[in-house]
């Protein structure tokens, strides 16, 4: 039979293997995040590409010619006799229409 008392058991051992699990977490986080995190930390401007600020304004301008687009007459097609009605005013012609109907 063997004795049990006479094994000896190294006591680095353990903190050895912690440490070297540690080290191969910080290879695998540090290389996971070189691959993953994008390399500028700035975007270079393209040509035709707008800034957010760019585009907000280019929105308020559109929003405003919609405005008043939506608030004023015109002609959309002269030669076909196409117009442009203010919404409000398209809307009390069409309840007048259908309430003759």
């Amino acid at each position: 039979m063997s004795d049990s008392s006479n094994f000896s058991f190294p006591h680095r051992t353990p903190v050895f293997t912690a440490v070297i699990v540690l080290l191969a977490f910080g290879a695998f986080a540090f290389l996971a995040r070189k691959i993953y995190v994008p390399h500028a930390t700035t975007v270079n401007a393209i040509e035709g590409v707008r800034t957010p600020e760019e585009r907000k304004a280019l929105l308020v301008e559109h929003h405003a010619k919609e405005a008043v687009t939506a608030t004023s007459y015109g002609w959309v097609d002269q030669k076909a006799g196409v117009v442009r009605l203010p919404v409000d005013r398209a809307i009390e012609l069409t309840v007048r229409d259908h309430a003759k109907k």
